[in-house]
């Protein structure tokens, strides 16, 4: 990692620290644009594409106008139903200060107008949510991106947890997880048994071969315990995890939407997103926004999304669409909502996402935030997670499961959980779903996600 730019300075060492890795994997990835960031005394307000915006296409003429002082226009990029990814730079003479609020994260050539600057034009003429930037989402993003936290070590034949639920099925049902891949071998594990069967991309931060502990590159493996989490739940589910976060877990805007859209091809019943951003002015995502009306054609399918980790009331996106279910995390006592957790009228439902136990890489972790930084860790196929990635999956394989045991498609078995999560709500925190056998843990009557014959529920 680089050494720490001056620009966070005023970020929580955990924050910056996370915010340098991805700003360095993007700089390093020469296809990519550079990223620009804002801050919040919170922390980060949001993270973008310099020099692209998303715009509305029957927009696109009024916003060139509003713009064409002061940008040069380069190519206009289609990217999902009625929304362009425009490239644009200043005109030659037309560099000016950027905004104090925005922070440049390493030396590089003098820049020039930032599409800050232009987006508030845009709004003022044409109005807020016609153009918006470029966002970056990352996996389970906190307020400085990432899961809640890096991976815990457990010993090794560690089973996981929340274990495996044999009275539930999911069988018949095709879930899409838009993670960063699987690890090599996930579906062919004997050491794995609920991991048989699944399928997706390669993970491209997976281990080298032929080394007995290799390093362990941060985000390695995140697609891999997601999918082990669904499976848990829905152990006959057909799932594929898809690379859909290449650079340092985290993908753009424009290129998520794309991505989703070429999935539809694949009859998916349910789309699971581990993915979470703020954005600029707490507007939703343009691009994003596009694929879920596109979705609408597609009857029953529903798709699921961790709230992310900020531990703020603030909506982060794309879990805050309405149609969208979106998850926070419960604590370990699965009675409180997790410190790290999103929360607000916008989250939909809570599961348990502290210490989550599931299918990970063999090799030496080295710690890259504080205060861990530089420790390392050594795993041999399993590790100990928290995230609201890590509870979403909870839900996921619970549609999925109810599903199949009940025919219902997507959005109706989605409906039928959501309507038990409220009625078990806990006051303080809101509708939670649990695993199988979940309920033993409450202090009063309730029940798990899972069949109503579940061999370890003991308390209906």
């Amino acid at each position: 990692m680089p050494e720490r730019a001056s620009w966070t300075g005023d970020l929580a060492p955990k924050i910056a620290d996370q915010v340098d890795f991805i700003l360095h994997a993007f700089d390093s990835h020469k296809a990519g644009p550079e990223i620009g960031v804002v801050t919040t005394h919170d922390g980060v307000g949001f993270m973008f594409a310099e020099e692209q915006l998303l715009v509305r296409q029957d927009a696109l003429d009024s916003v060139k106008r509003i713009l064409q002082p002061d940008f040069d226009f380069g190519r206009t990029e289609h990217v999902v139903g009625d929304v362009l990814l425009l490239h644009l730079g200043p005109k030659p003479g037309k560099a000016k200060p950027w905004p104090k609020s925005v922070k440049i994260p390493y030396p590089r050539k003098e820049r020039g107008l930032s599409i800050l600057h232009a987006l508030e034009q845009v709004d003022e003429r044409l109005g807020e949510g016609i153009a918006t930037p470029n966002h970056l989402l990352t996996v389970a993003g906190e307020v400085g991106p990432c899961p809640a936290t890096e991976p815990q070590m457990v010993y090794d034949g560690m089973e996981p947890f929340p274990g495996v639920c044999l009275s539930n099925s999911g069988a018949g049902v095709l879930v899409y997880i838009a993670d960063t891949g699987l690890l090599p071998d996930t579906g062919t594990n004997p050491a794995q048994p609920w991991l048989h069967g699944v399928g997706g991309d390669p993970d491209p931060n997976s281990p080298p071969a032929g080394v007995a502990m290799p390093p362990l590159v941060p985000y390695a493996g995140h697609g891999t315990f997601v999918a082990g989490v669904v499976r848990c739940l829905a152990p006959q589910a057909e799932l594929f995890v898809s690379n859909a976060f290449q650079v340092a877990g985290s993908t753009l805007e424009a290129d998520f939407a794309k991505h989703l859209k070429n999935a539809l091809a694949r009859g998916v019943d349910i789309f699971h997103l581990s993915v979470t951003a703020p954005t600029r002015k707490d507007l939703y995502m343009l691009g994003f926004g596009a694929w879920l009306r596109l979705l609408r054609q597609y009857k029953g399918v529903v798709c699921v999304a961790a709230a992310g980790n900020n531990g703020l009331r603030l909506p982060s996106w794309p879990a805050a669409f309405p149609e969208v279910v979106s998850v926070g995390a419960l604590a370990a006592d699965w009675r409180s909502r997790a410190s790290f957790s999103n929360y607000g009228g916008w989250v939909d439902v809570y599961a348990p996402g502290r210490d989550l136990i599931n299918a990970y890489a063999t090799g030496v972790y080295t710690c890259q935030v504080a205060p861990y930084q530089g420790d390392e860790r050594n795993f041999y196929g399993m590790a100990k997670w928290s995230g609201t990635s890590f509870s979403s999956p909870i839900v996921t394989g619970l549609i999925a499961a109810r599903m199949s045991r009940t025919g219902e498609d997507g959005k109706e078995a989605a409906a039928a959980l959501l309507a038990e999560a409220r009625a078990q709500a806990i006051p303080g925190v809101g509708a939670i779903l649990l695993p199988c056998g979940g309920c033993v843990r409450s202090p009063r009557p309730g029940r798990c996600g899972c069949a109503d014959d579940c061999a370890s529920c003991r308390c209906r």
